[in-house]
């Protein structure tokens, strides 16, 4: 797990429209980048959906919100028009990002063992600094629990 303090790893992967996307395009504003496991299930939908709906009052405290998954361009796409997301989805396919970011762990699911995103939500400060670290994340509390830390 990162921790509150260190430098965000940079990257660039490619956003729900195939551009590439870089943190350091962000500095100068605050960030929530959050990881989540997949697109359109319904933690992950009701977590993204809380995004859109706050995003007028984020943006208005100087943010802005990147979500990534490993699902593809194409997923981030469909998922991004089907419920109106107003954000940026990245598309790290080969969990790079995620493993960078200290996210892509071992989990379980009826007994079985497999590896994917842990949800877990960072919130990096204007100079590319970690400075608020969410991993028991609740998808449909974490919306609203980021608005609040922003300052």
């Amino acid at each position: 797990m990162l921790e509150i303090g260190m430098k965000a790893p940079e990257f660039t992967l490619p956003n729900q429209d195939g551009e590439e996307v870089s943190l350091a395009d962000y500095r100068g504003k605050k960030v929530i980048l959050y990881f989540y496991p997949k697109d359109d299930t319904p933690g992950c939908t009701s977590q993204a959906c809380g995004f859109t709906q706050l995003y007028p009052d984020i943006k208005e405290k100087g943010a802005e919100i990147i979500g990534i998954s490993k699902d593809s361009v194409k997923s981030h796409k469909k998922f991004a028009e089907k419920y109106n997301l107003t954000f940026t989805l990245l598309a790290d396919t080969e969990t790079k990002v995620a493993e960078a970011y200290d996210v892509w762990k071992e989990k379980s699911m009826f007994g079985k063992k497999y590896m994917g995103i842990v949800r877990t939500t960072y919130l990096i400060d204007e100079e590319g600094v970690i400075i608020k670290v969410f991993d028991q994340v609740n998808a449909a509390k974490n919306p609203e629990e980021m608005l609040d830390n922003l300052s």
